[in-house]
């Protein structure tokens, strides 16, 4: 096995360019078969310098979840946060303490768009308050208008 390791990089290109040739569904011209094995020696001859092979950029960074999708939007009251698995009755202050956007927090935990950021419960709260203190009225409005009952 250690004899078949230490193959260099022209012989390994001539078997694979046979193994290519061999096959009966290639009808390949002397012209192609030798811009074949060009390939194959420079493609082999760069795997086995690791040194000249330059990454494109840094490798991107993998962030697992602190919990499920399913399980940080299990409850009404509070959504857990997948960076600390801890419950938020909103995620928007969490997440800027945390140097991310609502954006980039669906983005890294491939989260769809319609992906809430603040507990239903809370939200319904607020919406009640808004509407108790007149939020959401054009000017001069008191109140709902109730229909007049038929007599």
């Amino acid at each position: 096995m250690s004899e078949e390791t230490n193959i260099n990089a022209v012989e390994l290109a001539a078997e694979l360019t046979a193994a290519w040739l061999a096959n009966n569904n290639t009808r390949a011209s002397t012209d192609e078969a030798v811009a074949f094995l060009t390939a194959m020696h420079a493609t082999v001859g760069g795997l086995a310098s690791p040194s000249s092979v330059q990454p494109d950029g840094p490798p991107a960074a993998e962030y697992t979840p602190a919990v499920s999708l399913r399980k940080s939007l299990a409850s009404k009251d509070h959504i857990i946060s997948m960076i600390d698995g801890k419950p938020y009755k909103t995620l928007t202050r969490h997440l800027s303490t945390n140097g991310l956007t609502p954006d980039e927090y669906r983005s890294r935990y491939n989260l769809p768009a319609t992906y809430p950021m603040t507990a239903p419960a809370y939200s319904e709260r607020r919406r009640e308050m808004a509407k108790k203190i007149g939020l959401g009225r054009k000017p001069g409005q008191k109140g709902a208008r109730k229909p007049k009952a038929a007599s």
